[in-house]
Order: C-alpha cells, then sequence, then structure tokens
C-alpha cells in the first residue's frame, strides 16, 4: 500500500527528524532539573511522536493503518502500565523498559539483514553496525530482565558467584564478537541454504550476546542495583543509535546517542557515589549475603535504644533544625505522604525542615527525589550529600526513614567489604538521630549498622506509613 505522503521529497522527511532531534535535546535539557522535567519529558514524547508518526505516513513499508494499530496497541500498554505500576516498582518498569529499547534494536537489525538478504546486496558498513546492534541489544534485554527479576523479587537479589564465571564470560563475549566478524566478511556463506535468509551468523552473535547478557547481571547483588538501571539505560541507547546507523534513520542516531551518553554518564555519577569503578561493579559482585549474626550481636548488644512516636513528638517539639533522610524502606511503605505531611507540620512552626538525599538511596538513581516530588515536598527542600554533609552537626533532630547503607558509618572507618570508602551522609553528628525501621537487619550489602548502636540514637521500629502517620497525628494534637 502506498504511504499517504509518499509523493514529499525526502528533504521534507529529514527536516521533520531534524525539529525532531531538537526536541529530544531540548526534552533532555528540562530533564536536568525537577521543575522543568515534567516538559521535558512532554516535549521529548512530542518530538518522537512527530518522528514516528511522519515516519508512518512518508514511508511505504507496512500499511499506514496497520502501524497505527500497532501504535495504539504500544500506547494503550503504556497508559496502563504507567496508572497501574506502584512508584516503588518504579525501577523495575524503568528496566524492563531499557530491555525493549535493546530487544527491539536487536530485532531491527536484524530483520534489516534479512531485507538486505533479499536483495542479495550486503555492505559492510550496514552488517557491520548490525552486528554491534545485535550484542549490544541483546545483552540489554536479557541483561534488564535479570534486573527487573532482581528487583522485583522474582530472582534472588543476592549476588550469585561460581568459579570460572569470568572464563565463562569471555567465551560467550569472543563467540558473539566471531559471529559479528563471520556476519562482515561472509554474510551469504549459507546462500544455498533455504535457512540463510536468517542470515544464520547474525541470530547466532544475538544468542551468545542474549547469554552474556544473563552472565553479566547474575552475579550483581541488589545495593549496586542503581548502577546496573543506569548502565543498562546506556546500552539501550547505545543500542538503538546503532541500529539507526543500520537503517540510515538520523532521528534513532540522535535519539539513541542522547539516551547512551546521559545515560554514561548517570552512571558514572553512581559509581563515584559508590566509591566504585564500573568494572568493579560488573565484576566485583557486591550485594553478597554477609550479615554475621555474631557480628550484629558484638555491635547492638545491650546498646540499642528504643523510641515511640510520643517521645519522638516531644524531641521535635525543642528542635529548631530536622533533617529527614529517606531510604528505600520509605518507598516499599509508601510514607512518603505521611513524611511530606509532617515536613509542612514543622515547617509551619517554624522549623527549619530539610531532606538529605543520598545519591544511590532506593533502587534507581532519583528514586528519593521522584517519590517526594509525588508527595509534593518542594525542590528546595531537597539537598544532596555534599550540600547536606557539613550541616549535621547544627542540626537537632535527624529522622532516617527506611536508609540503611547510605547512612551507614563503617564506610568511613572499613578497610575492605561492600561499602567501604563510599560516600554516605553523616547523621551521626547530629544532637539526635531516629532511625524508623521494621528491625535491626542489614540493607542490600548485608553490612551492621554502627550508628543504631550509638549513644544519640534512638530507633523507632515499625512499617513507616503508620509510624510517620501516627507521629503526625500526635504533632497535630499538641500543636
Amino acid at each position: 500500500m502506498a504511504a499517504i505522503l509518499g509523493n514529499l521529497p525526502t528533504s521534507v522527511l529529514a527536516f521533520v527528524y531534524l525539529v525532531a532531534g531538537v526536541l529530544f535535546i531540548q526534552g533532555l535539557r528540562d530533564m536536568t532539573h525537577p521543575r522543568t522535567a515534567p516538559r521535558g519529558n512532554l516535549i521529548s514524547a512530542g518530538g518522537m511522536a512527530l518522528a514516528v508518526g511522519f515516519t508512518v505516513l512518508v514511508t511505504d513499508i507496512l500499511s499506514p493503518i496497520l502501524l497505527f494499530a500497532g501504535l495504539l496497541v504500544g500506547a494503550a500498554i503504556g497508559v496502563w502500565l504507567a496508572v497501574t505500576v506502584e512508584t516503588t516498582e518504579m525501577p523495575q518498569l524503568v528496566g524492563l523498559f531499557n530491555g525493549f529499547g535493546g530487544g527491539a534494536s536487536a530485532l531491527v537489525a536484524g530483520a534489516e539483514l534479512i531485507d538486505m538478504f533479499g536483495t542479495g546486496s550486503f555492505q559492510v558498513g550496514v552488517t557491520a553496525t548490525a552486528a554491534l546492534a545485535g550484542i549490544i541489544g541483546a545483552v540489554t534485554f536479557w541483561g534488564s530482565l535479570v534486573a527487573a527479576g532482581k528487583l522485583h523479587g522474582v530472582i534472588d537479589d543476592s549476588s550469585v558467584r561460581y568459579s570460572g564465571e569470568q572464563a565463562v564470560k569471555a567465551l560467550f563475549l569472543v563467540l558473539a564478537v566471531f559471529a559479528g566478524l563471520h556476519l562482515i566478511a561472509r554474510p551469504n556463506l549459507l546462500g544455498t541454504v533455504p535457512l540463510a535468509g536468517w542470515v544464520p551468523s547474525y541470530w547466532v552473535l544475538v544468542a551468545a550476546a542474549s547469554v552474556l547478557g544473563i552472565l553479566l547481571v547474575i552475579p550483581i547483588g541488589g545495593a549496586d542495583m542503581p548502577v546496573v538501571i543506569a548502565l543498562l539505560n546506556s546500552y539501550s541507547g547505545l543500542a538503538a543509535a546503532t541500529t539507526g546507523f543500520v537503517l540510515d534513520n538520523s532521528v534513532l542516531i540522535i535519539a539513541g546517542t542522547l539516551v547512551g551518553a546521559s545515560g554514561l554518564i548517570l552512571t558514572v555519577i553512581m559509581c563515584e557515589s559508590m566509591n566504585r569503578s564500573l568494572a568493579n561493579v560488573f565484576f566485583g559482585g557486591i550485594g553478597e549475603a554477609s550479615e554475621d549474626d555474631g557480628e550484629m550481636e558484638d555491635i547492638y548488644e545491650g546498646q540499642i535504644t528504643s523510641t515511640s512516636p510520643e517521645e519522638v513528638e516531644m524531641t521535635l517539639d525543642v528542635a529548631d533544625r530536622v533533617v529527614i533522610v529517606p531510604g528505600y524502606g520509605m518507598a516499599v511503605a509508601q510514607a512518603q505522604h505521611a513524611v511530606a505531611e509532617l515536613a509542612e507540620l514543622l515547617d509551619e512552626n517554624d522549623v527549619d525542615v530539610e531532606f538529605g538525599i543520598h545519591p544511590v538511596a532506593g533502587r534507581m538513581p532519583g528514586h528519593m527525589n521522584v517519590l517526594l516530588a509525588e508527595a509534593d515536598v518542594p525542590y528546595e527542600k531537597l539537598r544532596d550529600l555534599e550540600e547536606i554533609n557539613p550541616t549535621f552537626s547544627q542540626t537537632d533532630v535527624v529522622i532516617v526513614i527506611g536508609a540503611n547503607d547510605v547512612v551507614n558509618p563503617s564506610a568511613n572507618t572499613a578497610d575492605s567489604g561492600p561499602i567501604a570508602g563510599m560516600p554516605v551522609l553523616n547523621v551521626g553528628e547530629a544532637r539526635t538521630v531516629i532511625v524508623n525501621k521494621r528491625s535491626l537487619s542489614p540493607g542490600f550489602s548485608g553490612v551492621p549498622n554502627p550508628l543504631f548502636a550509638q549513644d544519640n540514637t534512638n530507633m523507632l521500629f515499625g512499617d513507616g506509613k503508620e509510624m510517620m502517620q501516627e507521629l503526625v497525628n500526635i504533632y497535630k494534637e499538641n500543636h
């Protein structure tokens, strides 16, 4: 079926792609600040809608009706996910989106090779970029599925190690690369075989890269998931960019490059925030279960002071400055709205309230920022690690809600271990520390937290949402 706008000159499509690219860049720029991030998302989505819609109308690939039907189905699924997925499950959803992007890139590159086989003309530049798209796309798809499974609890989130694992990974990487080189050098070697239309070496490459993607993420524990999510996001962008070269599609190259570059920058930031190298994340296996019951007893026995919402309210009643430090436990308990209400009440009573945000708190980059934004906490109240750390010594009360590793002072003193050298929030320097957790269990790293046993720390045991809401109610009654 002929395209609806098939008679338009190609320069018009190129111009539309240029406009879409500009919208992507502006959207990404707006996403650098929480205030303008919603607008940035809309601008970027508009750019993608323009590029996809115009491509469907101009190019004669399939029936526009069929293509638009596919777009409607995809849009409906996307809206349903956006509406139904809880904010606590957003990291898993991001991981799946990364995987879908990588998988789509691998399939599109393979489809282009099949089309080239039909014409009998293989171009070295296309086969080379297709091989690269296949490797990156397959690794991204399967690695993202494993990451999402770990985050969602359907796969054990501990580090899975085995003897000779690096050699096994290297073997599958070599196999994928060798299949790619074969594709470039002899793409139609099996031209007389009926299945050769499927370009066998490409699918061998995809299969090997798929296994490699699983093997790369399986050894990584929950503590490193924020870094993994950021890196896989970068991979999905690189896969899209290489597929853009396969298709000679400028808008795909621009969008993929932007995603790949921004994801890589974010990955580096995450690694620096954890005092980790990228190679160490992928091959070091942080997140192993290292909890030692005897060590925990030595740290905690006879040193834990419990408190109640009533006592916490009395402490807040004489405080001039309060810092709230959220963690993944706040996300699990869905306590962000109660926390936001508490902060608003304190602010109304002339208490200086700020939030200390660690870059890797939660299970994806910016997880705490998203939750607090959902609860309408003003962005001006959020302070990153470098800003808030110097102020803890002048803080009357710090309330830690569901955070563990990011406030563990042993990171500053340990010579080795999963969190040794990791920059943490030095909440122990405050006059009083209130830690709200369900139990004394360690964080993802499995390292006991000496903060819980400090003289100035009081443990508020219980569900985060219930404890914060009770504290809010008591505070309202007394003010």
